[in-house]
Order: structure tokens, then C-alpha cells, then sequence
């Protein structure tokens, strides 16, 4: 049971381990894209959220 829990523990370390390799700073045209997306996103889900109180409070 310790053996197959070691193994298992030392399986998923490898794999963050290969993750962790490949990551790499992002330069900064491609912060920049990821954020005006993100922003986009973010006006986008508070755009429809607010639609869907205002449709709440005339409806009711």
C-alpha cells in the first residue's frame, strides 16, 4: 500500500515537474493580448449580468 502511494506521489511530481519545464515568461505583446481579452471578458459577463437584473426588476 506505501509503495503504490509513493509511486503514485512520484508519478504526478514527474508530471507537474515536465509541466513546470515548458512554462515560460510571456513576453509583453502576449501579456498584453491576454489582458484586453480578459478585460473584454470581464465587461462582457458583468454587461450580461446586469441586462439580466434589469429584465428582473421590470419583469417582477
Amino acid at each position: 500500500m506505501i509503495k503504490k502511494l509513493s509511486r503514485k506521489i512520484s508519478s504526478q511530481y514527474h508530471k507537474y515537474l515536465r509541466v513546470w519545464r515548458l512554462l515560460k515568461k510571456p513576453t509583453m505583446e502576449e501579456f498584453k493580448t491576454i489582458s484586453k481579452v480578459s478585460a473584454i471578458g470581464l465587461l462582457v459577463i458583468g454587461a450580461v449580468g446586469f441586462a439580466i437584473s434589469i429584465v428582473m426588476k421590470l419583469a417582477f
